[in-house]
């Protein structure tokens, strides 16, 4: 490490950063680990976290923004954790599953398609083994669709890909680029496929997270309330950004405040960034950021008055009888997310939407509990017993990574650098496949080094050269 060598004083580059989610606190923790304080940390909302933290229901039900689970692919990130959290977490085996035709099948689905009804097991076999003739070549696929179609064939395409795709992105398939997947998807091997149906054979191997941490108080939100402490004199929250003044180099916020930077990091969504902008912003650059695609989500948590029913951690619903494409057990990850542990459990719901697949606000929680119902996770009778219901809406949750997505940010993210702008994070980046916690943290770290170490050449999480 170069720390010290750093000009620590007031004299040094002046950085905002726009974002106290997991990108935006952890480069305010890292230049404070590097002993720097000339920066200013911008938080929108009351609370940090951004689509990590956790929200408390009337209730006092913890739910989390989304089924996170924490598993890292870097070591500064697994060493933060251990700093952060100490031996105040559960760590726990993945139990996924698969919600369809009335029964669960262990995820992935496309390796244990022997659990199907006959003849839906004999129409995924004969779709894959069609599709499976020619060697794998990903590049003869000109978008998501075709991927699926060519990879898994037209039977497990029709029965889980396609519908749970749609459920998730809130974008058809048609409409998404193929090199996002990366690790996410499993492509089986058609010989691997054949043998757990001809020999009875579980196979639940698969994932990047058979193991993984989850905090012990507050939700997935802790860990980052945690590192809060670390960038306190820095941090401003309630300062909502308004524009971004190019000419004199300044972050105007709602409340008529301003702050002069040198360098700024936004972790903001990079469209809302571009709008934002006031100056000599090129065309072409504006058009390019209005081309990106993205999805909302509405998560709605359940909590019910009896003991839990299962062990299972978290499941996928492909089919139309429900809103969710996800639930988790989220009082399985740890018992203090409900009141009372002994006769309380909880679920969280997740439900995708978009131009392309609209939601009723004003039914969702209804029709969550509804979906429930007929998914039979909860029995008639169970909805007596239902003592919460609450509602989290985030209009940005999902980056898509469409047709369109590599083309635009091959021209905003360079011009938007001249102008000394770095946009990182989750939607800073936009890139889906290094949007997990993990990937957020090390965008953060690596864009610091790269500032302050001048270490550019290791600044690859945002490039999705690294991890999933």
């Amino acid at each position: 490490m170069m720390a010290s060598s750093i000009d620590t004083t007031a004299d040094g580059p002046r950085i905002v950063i726009i974002g106290g989610g997991p990108t935006g606190l952890a480069a305010g923790y890292r230049l404070r680990e590097l002993g720097y304080t000339n920066f200013v940390l911008l938080e929108a909302r009351h609370k940090v976290g951004g689509l990590a933290s956790s929200e408390t229901s009337p209730n006092g039900f913890i739910y989390d923004i989304g089924g996170h689970v924490l598993f890292s692919h870097y070591q500064y990130f697994d060493r933060l954790f251990d700093k952060l959290m100490g031996d105040e977490y559960q760590e726990l085996l993945r139990e996924s599953w698969v919600w369809m035709f009335d029964r669960f099948l262990p995820y992935p689905f496309q390796n244990n398609i022997k659990f199907l009804p006959k003849d839906v097991v004999l129409e995924c076999l004969l779709g894959l083994i069609e599709a499976q003739k020619e060697p794998l070549d990903k590049s003869r696929f000109e978008n998501f669709e075709e991927l699926i179609l060519g990879v898994f064939g037209r039977g497990i395409a029709k029965h889980f890909m396609m519908p749970y795709n749609f459920k998730v992105w809130a974008h058809p398939p048609r409409l998404m680029n193929k090199e996002w997947i990366g690790e996410r998807v499993a492509t089986p091997p058609i010989e691997r496929v054949l043998g757990n149906v001809v020999l009875d054979r579980d196979d639940v191997s698969w994932g990047p997270n058979a193991t993984f941490k989850y905090p012990r108080y507050g939700g997935t939100g802790e860990l980052f309330c945690r590192m809060r402490p670390y960038v306190e004199d820095q941090l401003r929250l309630c300062s909502a950004v308004a524009s971004v003044d190019l000419q004199h180099k300044r972050v105007c916020l709602r409340d008529g405040r301003t702050e002069p930077y040198d360098v700024l990091l936004s972790t903001m969504p990079l469209d809302i960034l571009v709008t934002s902008l006031v100056g000599d912003v090129p065309d072409c650059v504006r058009t390019q950021a209005a081309r990106l695609r993205h999805s909302g989500s509405y998560i709605v948590g359940v909590g019910i008055e009896r003991e839990c029913p299962s062990t299972k951690c978290w499941m996928y619903f492909p089919e139309a009888n429900c809103p969710f494409y996800r639930l988790t057990y989220l009082s399985n990850y740890s018992p203090d997310v409900v009141p009372d542990a002994t006769s309380q459990y909880s679920i969280l719901a997740e439900i995708s939407h978009s131009v392309h697949k609209p939601v009723s606000r004003t039914t969702v929680v209804d029709d969550t509990i509804q979906g429930l119902v007929n998914t039979r996770m909860i029995s008639e009778e169970d909805r007596r017993s239902i003592v919460d219901a609450f509602l989290i809406e985030r209009d940005y949750t999902y980056p898509t990574p469409s047709l369109e997505r590599d083309e635009a940010l091959s021209v905003v993210q360079p011009w938007l650098e001249e102008q000394d702008i770095y946009s990182r994070g989750r939607f800073g980046a936009w890139r889906y496949e290094v949007g997990n916690m993990d990937h957020s943290v090390a965008q953060g770290v690596e864009w610091v080094n790269r500032t302050l170490l001048g270490d550019r050449a290791n600044e690859l999480t945002w490039l999705a050269k690294r991890g999933c």
